[in-house]
């Protein structure tokens, strides 16, 4: 059995140039695809202490440690076979490099220039997030990227999750409406979930989101749905793991890294008016009306979705749709788009 150490606190995205001190819970949710890899090994988790919740459980991870200055002298002090660090603050690629290890993948400490630069099969990653150009019209998973950072292949393996449900289903439509503060253009109007609501409301059961200060109540909530329509954020993530019916709403963040794993569709901003949408901004330089979903679009995918009955018809009008979306232009693609994992060797239930 061999020992792995994988870092990934929360305080950069992977893909994202940004770094900050807000954790972000998504990015650490979607970094447990990795643990498909070492299921049978000692994983050893390094993580913020309020993401921890996330990991909590988790039946692929030996030990979470909380990243703190205890944890960080401890690392220093064991032997690892392979140290994955996917954070780019440059203490913590400092703290890779010096952990003893046989392999190292991910991010590195470069003591000339002070910066995270990468470990053999992490560059394509790295200029990912130094060219904006580049990320906007790159057309992979956010899983395969990952994958080829430790020298694999993604094959449509999924989420890791150690959530055991407390609730049942209560809801039809559950309404996930918050953004973090770190994109605040991620956001959907609030008239516009209200004209949803009054489209659907006498058809459906409809929750607004809760849990929002305690995340295991946020888990609990997100288990209570059938269908989550969501922003780009952590609870988008949740339903993916959680293998939720999902409609995801994109507008300046670009939909083309996410694999829905054939539980869901995106709808993206139809008449937005920058001429770099998604302009992966985190203040919207217009209306974000403008450049966002329109309801009845959103409208039209709930239904969809919920008075779907049959699972190989499903199947087989999400494979004639991607094929045809590989004919369209992207002005089309903008206009209607719907992103499915059809790399998986098998259909999640």
């Amino acid at each position: 059995m061999q020992k792995i150490l994988i870092i990934k606190v929360g305080y950069s995205e992977t893909l994202d140039p940004e770094i900050s001190n807000v954790t972000s819970y998504g990015d650490v949710l979607r970094s447990t695809v990795l643990l498909n890899l070492y299921k049978n090994e000692h994983v050893t988790w390094l993580v913020d202490e309020k993401a921890y919740p996330i990991l909590r459980s988790n039946p692929y991870i030996t030990r979470v440690l909380i990243y703190d200055l205890s944890s960080v002298l401890q690392l220093q002090a064991e032997h690892f076979d392979t140290v994955i660090n996917l954070e780019k603050v440059p203490g913590l690629c400092a703290l890779a490099d010096q952990v003893r290890a046989w392999r190292r993948y991910g991010f590195r400490f470069d003591a000339k220039t002070g910066q995270a630069e990468a470990y053999d099969g992490t560059h394509a990653a790295l200029n990912l997030c130094k060219d904006e150009k580049q990320k906007r019209s790159d057309s992979r998973y956010w899983q395969e990227h990952l994958f080829e950072m430790v020298g694999q292949q993604w094959r449509g393996e999924e989420y890791v999750f150690g959530y055991s449900p407390r609730t049942r289903e209560q809801y039809d439509i559950g309404f996930n409406y918050m953004v973090g503060n770190k994109w605040p253009s991620k956001v959907w109007p609030t008239e516009s979930w209200q004209q949803i609501e009054s489209l659907l409301g006498k058809d459906y059961s409809i929750s607004w989101q809760q849990g929002l200060n305690d995340m295991e109540q946020y888990f609990d909530w997100i288990n209570s749905c059938r269908l989550i329509v969501t922003n780009d954020s952590f609870g988008l993530h949740l339903a993916i793991a959680m293998k939720k019916k999902i409609v995801a709403l994109f507008s300046s963040t670009s939909f083309r890294e996410l694999c829905l794993y054939g539980q869901g569709t995106v709808v993206t901003a139809g008449n937005c008016l920058c001429s770099d949408h998604p302009c992966h901004q985190p203040q919207c330089r217009f209306s974000s009306k403008l450049c966002s979903p329109a309801p009845e679009e959103v409208e039209r995918a709930i239904r969809r979705l919920l008075e779907h009955t049959d699972p190989a018809a499903e199947l087989a009008e999400r494979l004639v749709s991607i094929a045809s979306r590989q004919r369209q232009s992207l002005d089309e693609i903008r206009q209607f788009s719907s992103t499915d994992c059809v790399t998986t060797p098998t259909i999640p239930e």
